[in-house]
This record gives structure tokens, C-alpha cells and sequence, in this order.
């Protein structure tokens, strides 16, 4: 590294050494940043503009204002819609937690060929959901179906499942319930796989019985990875299309027409792009909120609480 003479000279004058300059990340840090964007930035910002825009596909695009959000409040099937979509993932979180919770308790004793049962049982996921979808709906159909032959084995008469406003939400949970259990299960086997065994044996000698030990060791111990897996199972489910779509398309009706199915049908089959951008928008705000109240409850679960047992 050369230096001109005077400044050499003011930094002898100084008692300093030359200084090499900082290295500029800027060129490595460009491309990240025109990805994301492209890919993120730009998209809600286009979608926040079409929002309160105007605009059938096919026809002159005009400036609406708060039009949009205000039909939007009057729209009763939106409403709807927002309900089956609450519905939807709060039971598709609780059955699969419960059931993931369960077969982890029972996968992580002792048994013959506990490996070769716990790789069976986690092949659902790996499956594609519209390959699912294909598959449990011709399981579910009233008179061909399987589901209802083996029901008619014990005595139950045959349901209609997918086919009747009333069940269709519940037989969807049942499918989203089998392909994510397994999910459920790998985490809190995470979970029990960290627990240490030296409390569960001052229990059993104090006489505690299998439910207090379960009760007041070990769920309090695996509550911060049930919560990892409310959360991921609450992002997945909230956000669930391509079943639902594959499956009942939001019928029969609107009965299992979750807020992603009517946008859709809003934008891309009526063509209303303006409106649905607006619901699109509204639905953003919903996933925010709900996502700080599980941060919420995350933070109170504390992770040095499995240490202080």
C-alpha cells in the first residue's frame, strides 16, 4: 500500500500508523436487497395501491379511495369467510397437538420396532397436499368411500363428510389432522428427548401416578416446544389453500369458503382485482395480529423454566 508523502508525514506527525480502508459490503449486500425487493417489497406495494383502486380485469382502472375497505365491512360474506378461517385453524391446530402430544409419549418408550413404526407414522407429511386432497375426498364420497363402509362395520350410518354443510369443515380438519400430527409429534419428541429423568424418579418415589407426572413434570418441562408447534401449525393452517381448493373448491355452498378461497374466487374469478386486493390487504393485518399474540405467548413461555425444575 503506497501513501503520497505528506500524508505520510502527517501521520508520522500524529504518532499514527497509515490506516487500510474499510472493506465496502455494499456490492455483496445489492443483490439481497433487489430480491427481496423485488419479491416482497414491490408486491405489497403494488397490492396496497390496487387496493384502493377500481379495477375489473378487462375494464378501465379507476381511483376508488377507501371504497374498497368500505365495501369491504358491509360484505357480509367476508365475514363469513373470516370466521371459517378462524375456525378452520384453531381446530386444526388444537386436534393435531393433542393427537402429536400423545404419540410422542408413546413413541418415546420402549417397544419392538419403535424406528421402523416412528418412520411409518411421519409418511403423511411428506406427502403433496393435492395428492392428499385427491385421495381422502374419494375416501370421503357417501356412497363409494371407505370411510363410511367402515363405519357401517360398527353399527354408524353413512355421513356425507365434504358433502353437507355442517361436516365439511370438521373432514377437512380430519385431513390436515393426519398430515400434520406427525409434525407435532417429531417436536415434542424434541422436547421429551431434553427432559431430565432425575425428577420423575423422585416422583415415583413420593408415589406419584402416570397423570402427576405428566401433569406437573412433563408438560410444564416440553410447554416451550408445544408452543413452537402451535405456531408453526397456526401459520400453516391460517394460510391453508390447496386442500381446501382441491377439495371442496369452499363448498357445498360457502360453507368451508375460508378468506384465501374467496379472495381468490374475488380476483382471478370474477376478475375484481381492486377488491381483491383490498381483502387481501385486510387479511395481512388479521395474520399480523395474530402473530403478535402468539409472540405474545411465546414470550411467556420461558425456556429457563425447564432448567429451574
Amino acid at each position: 500500500m503506497t501513501i503520497e508523502p505528506t500524508a505520510a508525514r502527517d501521520l508520522a506527525a500524529k504518532g499514527g500508523k497509515p490506516q487500510r480502508l474499510a472493506p465496502n459490503y455494499w456490492p455483496f449486500v445489492m443483490p439481497a436487497l433487489v430480491v427481496i425487493g423485488a419479491v416482497i417489497v414491490f408486491p405489497w406495494v403494488f397490492t396496497l395501491w390496487m387496493s384502493v383502486n377500481s379495477w375489473t380485469l378487462g375494464q378501465e382502472q379507476t381511483f376508488a379511495g377507501l371504497d374498497n375497505y368500505i365495501r369491504l365491512a358491509g360484505d357480509m360474506r367476508f365475514w363469513e369467510s373470516m370466521w371459517h378461517t378462524l375456525v378452520y385453524t384453531a381446530l386444526s391446530v388444537i386436534a393435531p397437538l393433542i393427537l402429536g402430544t400423545l404419540a410422542a409419549l408413546i413413541f418415546d418408550g420402549e417397544f419392538p420396532l419403535r424406528g421402523f413404526l416412528r418412520g411409518v407414522f411421519v409418511m403423511p407429511m411428506m406427502a403433496t397436499p393435492v395428492a392428499i386432497a385427491l385421495v381422502w375426498t374419494m375416501m370421503f364420497h357417501p356412497q363409494l368411500g371407505v370411510l363410511n363402509y367402515l363405519l357401517s362395520l360398527v353399527g354408524i350410518g353413512a355421513q356425507e363428510w365434504i358433502y353437507n354443510q355442517s361436516t365439511v369443515i370438521p373432514a377437512l380438519v380430519l385431513v390436515e389432522t393426519w398430515q400434520w400430527t406427525p409434525l407435532i409429534m417429531l417436536i415434542v419428541l424434541g422436547g421429551l428427548a431434553a427432559v431430565p429423568r432425575e425428577p420423575y424418579e423422585s416422583a415415583e418415589i413420593d408415589g406419584a401416578n402416570a397423570w402427576q407426572k405428566f401433569r406437573y413434570l412433563t408438560l410444564p418441562m416440553i410447554a416451550p416446544f408445544l408452543m413452537i408447534g402451535v405456531i408453526i401449525r397456526s401459520i400453516d393452517a391460517v394460510k391453508s389453500f390447496d386442500i381446501i381448493y382441491a377439495m371442496t373448491q369452499g363448498g357445498p355452498g360457502t360453507a368451508s369458503e375460508t378468506i384465501n378461497i374467496y379472495l381468490y374466487n374475488t380476483a382471478f374469478s370474477y376478475y375484481d382485482i381492486g377488491y381483491g386486493s383490498a381483502m387481501a390487504v385486510v387479511f395481512f393485518f388479521v395474520i399480523i395480529a395474530l402473530s403478535f399474540v402468539l409472540m405474545m405467548v411465546r414470550a411467556r413461555t420461558n425456556w429457563s423454566d425447564m432448567e429451574d425444575r
